[in-house]
């Protein structure tokens, strides 16, 4: 199948990719294009601005979380339709934790057969450019760099410079060269770059980067090496996608509330399509906003920054009520990373304590550096309402972390899971179970476990059937 795709990828962390890749969907978005962006790693954060730059939800691909055959399910699948794909790498080209290049973004590269642009940070460099490109080719002469963008260009002196550099020593091909401006700055926080979810003026950040990148970088010639990409195998492509709105796998659908706003932004599309895909009816709600829980028969929070809102979650009492006497009375709930800080009876951060939901038997204290960072492997205990294999299960379970918080004075609880690799909650376990609840610090894609949505779903209607009271809300906007 034909899918002009390009690889935009840099030399070492901040060297500008991010902006770049959100430039070049925005400004081919802004000419008529279907664009989709995708984002090498676990990353929530790039993907927003990708997805607000391109008008498509983008998508995450990772070797450790889905392997390379469902990797290449998820690149086919969300490439349809699209004129251009945009895949933004993460870290350097050719970092990797494995001494041999696994996982890199050079090796999603080589998978996707996609020609690569590199994005390389010129400040305080001229001639010293060209050893650098001459490196890159030489030390993977297989790999396509078809060109680069030269970042952070301190004039038109400094670009000669670097083009002479460039023309004298390489035949590298140089598709632009970007200024250093303030408007092509994203504000970042302590975690990162600031959520686009989170920023009011993300659409005018996202316009003011594709005007600087529309004007120094040459598009047509980025979208003519994106088309150069040879066609992906017939095997490549994935069957269509089962969808339980056809009534064929399910016999009736339960309503699942799914925590959305500022403070909870954390979502893969792959996993709000699992859940739908197996039978459930997704009710967005804001913690911070609504009043009332809607009526629902399961609930769902995901990843975010509970912390940087938790005066204005405090504030929330009525909701923060209805959700504790929801859980105590059975319902399922699953929560990942924020949503497990919501749970908690409380928040510690800078000096201030704020009440949350009070599900869990536990509170939350925010560090100044992180207590679990990368990927995590775990082995299901058996304890989870929903287990994913059998009970005991020696299932295991791929997934990722980050977080800045610590469980503290936890009791009475159980696990879901037991950390082979990762920190979790205490460094032996995660995945509290307490009651139908469990809540992890874990962030799973569901294409890497796929039965995760299934089970759940299959468990809230279980419960529907057996009469555990749903949760009822009394009013607000999703009534």
């Amino acid at each position: 199948m034909e899918m002009p795709r390009i690889v935009i990828s840099a030399a070492h962390r901040s060297s500008g990719k991010t902006t770049v890749a959100i430039g070049l969907c925005a400004a081919f978005a802004g000419l008529g294009r279907n664009v989709q962006a995708f984002k090498k790693g676990p990353d929530y954060i790039d993907p927003m601005w990708l997805s607000t730059a391109s008008g498509r939800s983008c998508r995450n691909l990772d070797h450790y979380l889905m392997g390379e055959e469902d990797l290449l399910s998820v690149f086919s699948r969300g490439a349809e339709g699209a004129d251009i794909n945009i895949i933004e790498g993460n870290a350097g080209l050719f970092d990797s934790i494995d001494v041999d290049g696994k996982g890199s973004t050079a090796t999603l590269a080589r998978l996707l057969d996609a020609p690569v642009v590199l994005v390389v940070d010129c400040h305080g460099m001229n001639r010293g450019i060209a050893p650098l490109l001459m490196g890159y080719r030489q030390f993977d002469p297989g790999l396509p760099i078809a060109g680069v963008i030269l970042n952070r260009v301190g004039g038109p002196r400094h670009e000669a410079k670097l083009r002479a550099a460039l023309k004298k020593y390489t035949d590298v091909e140089v598709l632009g060269a970007i200024p250093s401006l303030p408007q092509v700055v994203i504000p970042e926080r302590h975690l990162g770059l600031l959520p686009a979810k989170e920023e009011s003026g993300a659409s005018s950040i996202v316009a003011a980067i594709a005007e600087v990148v529309s004007r120094h970088v040459d598009l047509d010639r980025i979208f003519a090496i994106a088309g150069s990409s040879p066609p992906l195998s017939s095997s490549s492509c994935p069957p269509d996608r089962p969808s339980a709105s056809s009534g064929r796998f399910y016999p009736s659908k339960v309503r699942i509330a799914v925590a959305s706003d500022q403070a909870f932004t954390f979502y893969y599309p792959e996993n709000i399509e699992a859940l739908q895909d197996a039978g459930a009816e997704l009710v967005p709600f804001s913690p911070i906003a609504d009043p009332h829980l809607p009526s629902v028969d399961g609930l769902f929070i995901g990843g975010g920054f509970p912390e940087v809102f938790m005066s204005r979650l405090e504030a929330n009492q009525s909701l923060r009520e209805e959700i504790r006497a929801a859980a105590f009375a059975g319902l399922p709930v699953y929560a990942e990373c924020g949503g497990l800080m919501y749970l908690a009876r409380e928040i510690q951060w800078d000096g201030a304590v704020r009440k949350m939901v009070g599900a869990l038997p536990c509170d939350i204290r925010m560090t100044a550096w992180p207590q679990g960072h990368g990927y995590v492997l775990l082995e299901e205990t058996g304890r989870s309402p929903w287990p994913l294999g059998g009970a005991p299960s020696k299932d295991r379970i791929k997934a990722h972390e980050f977080h800045h918080s610590e469980v503290v004075n936890l009791s009475g609880a159980e696990f879901a899971y037991k950390v082979i690799r990762g920190h979790g909650i205490d460094g032996r376990s995660d995945g509290i179970v307490y009651r139908n609840v469990v809540a992890s610090y874990a962030h799973i894609h569901s294409v890497g476990t796929p039965r995760w949505a299934e089970r759940f779903v299959e468990f809230v209607r279980q419960s529907q059937s057996q009469g555990v009271v749903p949760a009822r809300g009394t009013g607000g906007k999703n009534e």
